[in-house]
């Protein structure tokens, strides 16, 4: 029997896209297999968004060559956003690749995989057709939780940004087959599911008739066995209080909300071409923390866009002062080639983007941990998700904000299980506590 081996880089939509690789692999005869050594197909799903990520891939590529001068029959494939950007050329970079498959064709592995095996050559099929998002069954890697893709590609076009290029325009899956999906899983003992999409907020836009993200998630509510829904990424421009409103009701639905700034000047958002205003962005925490009780927020900044002055920093840090964020993903800014923002004049010199990064991780870093410290008495539900990496006396679960509770282990709880903790002590990054 055949078996498999997958590599997956990047973003969740990118795990769940190897979930259905896998299941496709599965019903044409192959198996998982742990040692990259003994299979019989390798997969390499990856990323582009950072020039990094794509060097990183790049090397494990080559490092992959040494199992195909062993086994002539091993099948080497190059699926995701990095095969979509660099198409052919990935094949005159490294020879040994055998496939190259585009976002836009996952669906195609298997008839690639035999034509592979019958001509012995090169396989491409990067297509893009934004009129059809095909249905694919997965097989999930969770125990208890689940990727529930519900479109794929982006409008927006942020000028630092890759996705659009490589993705694709924005197509919706219709209500019922999401439905029907999160009913199987309910079924299966999957008690979380994720709601994915490059930006869920423009879910169901497409297809003019008005449906919107809050028809969806009330389409959702109180499948049975589901009990939390989790969703990313939100998109301020797209947003409004019908979605936030559905998300308020919702009985499933956490109260998690990761919503990016980038920035909080306006003239950046501007040249970001974000389409929002820092003001339209606080008008809409204001009206999430009305309507969810308990919000846990996050976002996303970039440091060091080009242009940005000190002025336009100061901004910035005065937004996580008056936001007050629970945690904050922070990135320097970086080029990324096919973006405007690469070639953009007024690059901001390395030295002064570090500066400026230290200094609003350690803003955050205040927030969060004050944030964390006033959880400290309070009892909250969270699902087990196993044993922390650090400390095998000590486990780990998520309550629905999304925030780590470590807790000392015991033999009557389980992976999965839903339990009572009362926060102990609040830390920057997590918290400790003790099950009821």
């Amino acid at each position: 029997m055949k078996q498999y081996y997958i590599y997956t880089y990047g973003c969740q939509m990118n795990e769940s896209d190897s979930e259905r690789l896998a299941h496709q692999l599965e019903t044409a005869g192959y198996t998982a297999t742990d040692a990259v050594e003994e299979a019989d197909l390798i997969i390499l799903n990856t990323c582009c968004v950072r020039e990094t990520a794509e060097n990183k891939i790049y090397g494990r590529i080559g490092e992959l060559k040494h199992l195909k001068e062993k086994n002539k029959d091993l099948i080497l494939a190059i699926t995701g956003c990095m095969a979509q950007k660099n198409q052919a050329d990935m094949f005159k970079r490294a020879p040994h690749i055998d496939i190259v498959l585009g976002t836009h064709n996952i669906q195609h592995i298997n008839e690639m995989i035999a034509e592979v095996q019958r001509t012995h050559t090169h396989q491409l099929n990067v297509d893009m057709d934004n009129t059809v998002l095909p249905e694919l069954e997965a097989k999930p890697n969770g125990t208890f939780f689940a990727w529930v893709p519900i479109m794929n590609g982006c409008n927006k076009f942020c000028t630092y940004c890759i996705v659009p290029h490589v993705r694709g325009r924005e197509i919706s899956r219709p209500v019922s087959a999401i439905v029907e999906d999160v009913r199987k899983l309910g079924a299966q003992g999957y008690k979380e599911i994720t709601l994915l999409g490059q930006n869920v907020n423009s879910y169901g836009l497409d297809f003019k008739d008005g449906t919107h993200f809050g028809t969806l998630i009330d389409a959702l509510d109180g499948i049975p066995g589901i009990e939390r829904i989790r969703y990313m990424t939100s998109h301020p421009q797209d947003m409004n209080k019908e979605m936030i409103d559905a998300l308020g009701r919702s009985s499933n639905v956490v109260t998690q909300l990761h919503l990016p700034v980038q920035s909080g000047s306006d003239r950046i958002l501007h040249k970001m071409n974000r389409h929002y205003t820092v003001e339209h962005y606080k008008d809409l925490v204001a009206y999430c923390r009305k309507m969810i009780p308990g919000l846990t927020l996050t976002t996303d900044i970039i440091v060091g866009f080009p242009g940005e002055t000190e002025e336009d920093f100061e901004a910035t840090v005065q937004l996580l002062k008056d936001v007050r964020y629970d945690m904050a993903y922070t990135f320097i800014f970086s080029k990324r080639s096919g973006t405007p923002a690469a070639t953009m004049e007024d690059q901001v010199p390395e030295e002064v983007k570090r500066v400026r990064l230290q200094k609003l991780m350690d803003v955050q870093n205040e927030i969060s941990l004050a944030l964390n410290k006033d959880m400290e008495g309070h009892v909250y539900d969270i699902i087990i998700e196993g044993p922390s990496r650090t400390d095998e006396t000590m486990w780990f679960g998520r309550t629905s904000g999304n925030k780590m509770v470590l807790f000392p282990r015991e033999d009557r709880l389980h992976v999965g299980d839903t339990v009572q903790a009362r926060i102990t002590k609040g830390q920057t990054w997590v918290l400790y506590g003790e099950i009821l």
